[in-house]
């Protein structure tokens, strides 16, 4: 029987060290981290995630905005609010839900965000910064993967880690983070996409294998090495009558196959998802952190 990654206990215990140090933060000086979320339109899954953050920030002590904006805003009313935020002393960290509707050029607004409270290190500043080694905050999924293996004893130092997928989100910035001469890092990495041939030799060949691909239980029971850890980045939605409501979330890997023949696997739900906020609740707290000048760099506030 395989190891479970549980995200769940990992993140609870990442949020509570940060609830500590936010709480030191105000005794001692009086600051509280600001976060604001940008909704646009009535996405349900976007509107979960939001809910998700807020609850996030309240559990920690962070302050949290959420400006809820129609969703056939231009891309200039848009830019127009962010860089209000940008401005304000109260927010230290800015996140614009995605997807943003079609007539809103994104690019264009993920740009107008200061790269000091870019939290989700989208901005292209950020972006070059992650890619030479020396970050400003890390993304959140990405580096919420990297805490989960390491926190869980998988060092993915001198491994050979397959990853699936190559969006700006998951895949393209945790081959930059994995591939770093750093503590943490300094593995082997592969990235796998759409268009690559060998797949299954590579992720049969793989001593990390992270799916990331978007398809729902891609990763089968033959892709995978006997004794690797998987990590499911996937959040896939799939009809079942069974369910109360007639549909399931499920992962990239068909967990219940490849449990049986790998070392370590985390599961969907349970994994992945609360790493992702515990590190934008980090990111925030050390954006605060950065804009008042009271961090040393990696360091967690200490009083």
């Amino acid at each position: 029987m395989s190891f479970i990654i549980d995200g769940k206990k990992i993140s609870l215990q990442i949020k509570n060290e940060l609830r500590a140090a936010v709480s030191a933060l105000k005794k001692d000086r009086n600051i509280i981290p600001g976060l604001a979320v940008v909704l646009v339109g009535s996405n349900p899954a976007s509107k979960v995630y939001v809910s998700m953050k807020e609850k996030a920030c309240a559990e920690i002590g962070i302050y949290s905005e959420k400006h809820l904006i129609d969703e056939a805003v231009s891309t200039e009313k848009l830019v127009e609010l962010i860089k209000s935020l940008n401005k304000s002393e109260k927010i230290h960290g800015i996140l614009v839900q995605l997807p943003l509707p079609k007539q809103i050029k994104a690019e264009k607004v993920i740009e107008s965000v200061s790269p000091s409270k870019d939290v989700d290190c989208f901005h292209p500043y950020n972006v070059g910064r992650l890619l030479i080694g020396s970050p400003v905050m890390p993304p959140c999924t990405p580096a919420g993967i990297q805490e989960l293996l390491l926190k869980s004893g998988f060092n993915p130092e001198g491994r050979h880690v397959v990853i699936l997928g190559r969006s700006n989100i998951v895949g393209k910035p945790l081959f930059s983070i994995l591939c770093q001469k750093a503590i943490g890092a300094n593995a082997t990495v592969t990235l796998c996409h759409s268009r690559t041939e060998n797949m299954k030799e590579l992720t049969s060949s793989a001593d990390i294998l992270i799916a990331a691909i978007g398809k729902p239980q891609f990763v089968k029971a033959d892709m995978v090495k006997i004794d690797s850890v998987v990590i499911d980045v996937g959040t896939n939605r799939v009809n079942d009558k069974t369910a109360e409501k007639g549909y399931k979330i499920v992962g990239d890997v068909d967990f219940e196959n490849v449990k049986n023949k790998v070392k370590a696997i985390s599961p969907v739900p349970g994994g992945v998802g609360p790493m992702t906020i515990a590190m934008l609740m980090k990111n925030t707290f050390n954006a605060c952190l950065d804009q008042t000048g009271g961090r040393n760099r990696g360091d967690m506030y200490n009083g």
